[in-house]
């Protein structure tokens, strides 16, 4: 049978990261390819109780639909955490998502026309690119450097543009090179925004995880002329299989997001909303972030010094001060897919940095995730990878 598939369809790839995500079920395998949250930090416990309560108080009221926006609790929630950052917003501003790919998701089904051309970061987040990529945008992109995008270049083709739908920045311990944009330069991105009248999206799932200090203020904590519209998750801060996140925006805006959500899936699930409410009502949340935020510091901290041990000082690679990455430069005649073929023979597995470029095609970066794997094997592998990479150098 002839299968009449659309364009979008026919297009779609596999994302490589959930393609090395199946090499994790395999113990023996060490997997610094997923972004994966650290699975020790995940509250099994609290939620077998939390659960109980959840079908005590709320009773079927837990199992059955409920209304787009979300949890009008959780919501307030959300405005808590956010009023903290500095941003104000009022619940009807708030639009529940399952996870903030969700938000990515709506973002081009509410913006992006075929042909429009829409900014972010060399190198930004896959599944973004991933998002994005199936409304047919036209990508602009802007380098970095150790401070965030380079706004020289951003406010160049934000001039040479005028008709660009977006910009799309991770700000916070960015993914997948780990670097934090500066204060300053999250000023005079808003700046650049209100003089050439461009949105941004501000993608914050990484925020509280912050090893020097509190976070920076986000760049939606300066906006004056609802410009920014601001996503955010629990993934991070309780685990991803609950699918919480949200976004924040004007609620012209935000108005639009809720009713293309009501298409794809009415609602989100109510009762992994309920969930999240209910363990931050029994449970201090600053407590759960330091927690966080104590093995990943440590486990970031092993990465690097196995890093500066065991690779060759050809190789450069980014200090992340949060987060869960470490970005990592190879000289340029070695080919990252070629290594993780290698790699994997040695049991090791990571994601070539080629997936992260929206435009251009660069083969000689790597993304390592240190967060989702055990401090010992952490050792093991990068001892491993920093064999597999003098070996090549030496060819």
């Amino acid at each position: 049978m002839e299968m009449k598939f659309s364009k979008r369809a026919m297009e779609a790839k596999a994302s490589e990261v959930r393609e090395l995500l199946k090499l994790t079920d395999r113990a023996d395998v060490i997997a610094f390819g997923g972004g994966l949250p650290a699975e020790e930090v995940f509250p099994v416990e609290e939620m077998i109780e939390i659960c109980k309560d959840i079908l005590i108080e709320h009773g079927t009221r837990s199992m059955q639909y409920s209304t787009t926006e979300g949890n009008n609790q959780i919501r307030s929630l959300m405005q808590e955490i956010m009023k903290e950052k500095g941003i104000t917003a009022e619940l009807d501003n708030i639009l529940v998502t399952s996870g903030s790919q969700q938000g990515l998701d709506l973002t081009a089904k509410v913006f992006i026309e075929a042909g429009d051309k829409i900014i972010c970061e060399k190198p930004t987040y896959m599944a973004a690119i991933n998002a994005f990529k199936p409304f047919y945008p036209d990508f602009l992109e802007v380098e970095m450097d150790e401070e965030g995008i380079v706004i020289e270049e951003l406010e160049k083709l934000v001039k040479e543009n005028p008709d660009v739908k977006f910009i799309y920045t991770i700000p916070d311990y960015q993914n997948p090179t780990g670097i934090t944009m500066s204060l300053e330069r999250r000023k005079q991105m808003i700046d650049i925004a209100n003089r050439y009248d461009v949105l941004i999206i501000e993608d914050n799932p990484y925020s509280e995880i912050s090893f020097a200090g509190e976070p920076l203020p986000p760049i939606k904590s300066f906006d004056t002329e609802g410009r920014v519209i601001y996503l955010s998750t629990f993934s991070k801060l309780v685990c991803p299989g609950f699918r919480i996140g949200w976004v924040c925006g004007k609620q012209s805006i935000i108005n639009k997001y809720g009713l293309l959500k009501q298409g794809t899936d009415l609602h989100t699930n109510i009762f992994s909303q309920l969930q999240i409410l209910h363990f931050f009502k029994k449970y201090n949340r600053k407590e759960r972030i330091d927690y966080i935020k104590g093995i990943y510091k440590r486990k970031r901290d092993v990465m690097l010094t196995a890093i500066e041990k065991e690779f060759p000082k050809e190789v450069s690679y980014t200090t992340p001060v949060g987060g869960m990455f470490v970005w990592i430069t190879l000289p340029e005649k070695i080919k990252a897919k070629n290594l993780l073929e290698k790699a994997l023979k040695e049991n090791v597995a990571f994601v070539p940095g080629d997936a992260f470029y929206a435009k251009s095609h660069v083969e000689n970066t790597i993304r390592l995730n240190y967060s989702g794997v055990e401090e010992d094997k952490i050792k093991i592998g990068i001892k491993k990878l920093g064999e597999i990479i003098r070996n090549e150098i030496n060819l």
